[in-house]
């Protein structure tokens, strides 16, 4: 009893985990309960005889989870068996022509040599990939149709029935896989890439404040949600097997939602490539929170801002990029979290440049430095991957992202924006961006409004926005350089 109740608890988890799996179940059941009405319906059995077996078989070894697996098996074994049946039907008319006693001596050399080079072909990586399954099937019905006509008299008409009840079997699995709740490998592709960057961003997001021991004081369940989010990054170390499956599921599959036929699959493995090579420096980063060499709280507190703002930009910039390919928007926002990433990286540089670091033990020196040039590379990454991406959104012809306005127009308003660069005393530059609200209605052009956008860049790089002064609110910078 106990048994079968853990049998009934590990059902429900399955199904929880993905509901489709149910669906898949009886989708498979519904197709081989219709062919099996070959052998139950006696005229169909009267066609076809003991042959209505091979639809079953077909159905059985063809129907697949997904859409693509589906319809690339089901195109394989039709193609190999009508390859394999034409070539069955050669070699006896062949081997006849050598009287009784040579028929089965050459029979057996046409066995030989075909099985031995479609099996020597199928080590080839290429035809590995996409058509292993075919070369299967194409050893096996040659043999059989070789070997069985052999005793079979009418081995034409038995290549026939053959043939047309393996194509009867996946033509059944394949449209009651594309019209039936169908489950697409591209789709599930797209969604995986789009997880990875998120499994990403969790623990970006979370790394310098727990790197630079900054406790905040989260009730318990928040705390076990963030840490269960922290360590999700390691699904990501071991996702290039499945990541090439569907891929190669998805080539087969016809233009779905989105998706166009010829989609480009194979530059959703090269973004693959890069999230995984991500993911193993952030998990030798991880390896440092907990550390025997641990650097002392006030290192890390001198150098906690650059390293935070690190973390912070290229987890903000693995979230944009999960989201862009989610929405499939192009990622316009990504690029400024790299380049603030890229900022604080510099900012950092300069503090180490100006010593900071000459009294700290020589161990600790090492563990400090190593996890510093983890995240600088982890920084050049996000780069490279969000390059990737853009090749990918401009391939599969991504929309733009509607950007939301920055400040609120009447209707009817036209907006008059002018940029003016000024040099403050503190060698800082200042580019304002003025919005004139002007309106066409001249009764209220007494009540226009200025909407100003001041981006502050300091020497060290830096660049800080600010807004405000609408006529004038100030924001400081210079009282926004003294109200133009």
């Amino acid at each position: 009893m106990e048994k079968v109740r853990e049998i009934a608890r590990e059902g429900r988890r399955v199904a929880k985990e993905d509901p489709r799996r149910v669906v898949h179940s009886f989708k498979v059941g519904l197709v081989l309960a219709l062919v099996s009405s070959f052998y139950y319906y006696q005229p169909l059995y009267d066609s076809f005889g003991v042959n209505a077996m091979w639809a079953v078989m077909t159905v059985v070894v063809v129907f697949e989870f997904s859409v693509g697996a589906t319809l690339g098996k089901g195109l394989n074994r039709v193609a190999a068996t009508l390859f394999a049946g034409g070539l069955g039907i050669g070699a006896h008319h062949l081997a006849s022509m050598s009287g009784p006693t040579g028929e089965p001596i050459i029979l057996a050399i046409f066995v030989f040599v075909q099985a031995a080079l479609s099996t020597f072909v199928r080590f080839f990586p290429r035809v590995k990939a996409r058509y292993d399954y075919s070369l299967l099937i194409f050893i096996l019905t040659f043999a059989l149709i070789s070997v069985s006509g052999f005793r079979e008299e009418q081995v034409v008409m038995l290549t026939h029935k053959r043939i047309s009840t393996v194509i009867i079997g996946g033509l059944s699995c394949v449209l009651i896989s594309i019209f039936v709740c169908p489950v697409w490998a591209g789709q599930d592709l797209h969604s995986l890439l789009a997880s990875n960057f998120e499994k990403l961003s969790f623990f970006l997001l979370d790394f310098g404040d727990k790197y630079c021991e900054v406790v905040e004081n989260d009730d318990t369940k928040e705390v076990d949600k963030r840490k269960k989010d922290f360590d999700n990054y390691k699904s990501v170390l071991n996702s290039k097997s499945n990541e090439e499956s569907l891929a190669n599921f998805a080539k087969w599959e016809p233009g779905h939602g989105q998706f166009r036929f010829r989609h480009p699959w194979k530059q959703y493995l090269a973004v693959g490539e890069l999230i995984r090579q991500c993911a193993y420096r952030i998990h030798a980063l991880n390896s440092y929170l907990n550390a025997d060499n641990k650097v002392s709280i006030d290192i890390k507190k001198k150098l906690g801002e650059p390293l935070r703002r690190m973390s912070l930009e290229s987890g903000k910039a693995m979230k944009e990029m999960s989201i862009s390919l989610k929405t499939m928007t192009k990622p316009s926002s990504s690029d400024l979290h790299v380049q603030n990433a890229k900022s604080a990286c510099k900012s950092l540089t300069n503090l180490l440049n100006s010593g900071i670091l000459k009294e700290v033990e020589p161990l600790e020196l090492v563990s400090l430095l190593t996890a510093i040039s983890l995240l600088i590379d982890i920084i050049n990454l996000t780069e490279k991957i969000l390059e990737s991406l853009h090749e990918l959104a401009s391939a599969a012809k991504f929309k733009n992202k509607i950007e939301q306005p920055l400040f609120s127009e009447k209707p009817k308003a036209k907006s008059f924006v002018s940029l003016r660069s000024i040099k403050c005393h503190d060698e800082h530059v200042v580019t304002i961006i003025e919005d004139d609200g002007n309106n066409h209605d001249t009764s209220k052009n007494d009540n226009r409004s200025k909407e100003v956008s001041i981006h502050e860049k300091h020497e060290d790089g830096d660049t800080h926005v600010h807004a405000r002064c609408v006529s004038c609110g100030h924001s400081s910078v210079c009282d926004v350089v003294e109200c133009r």
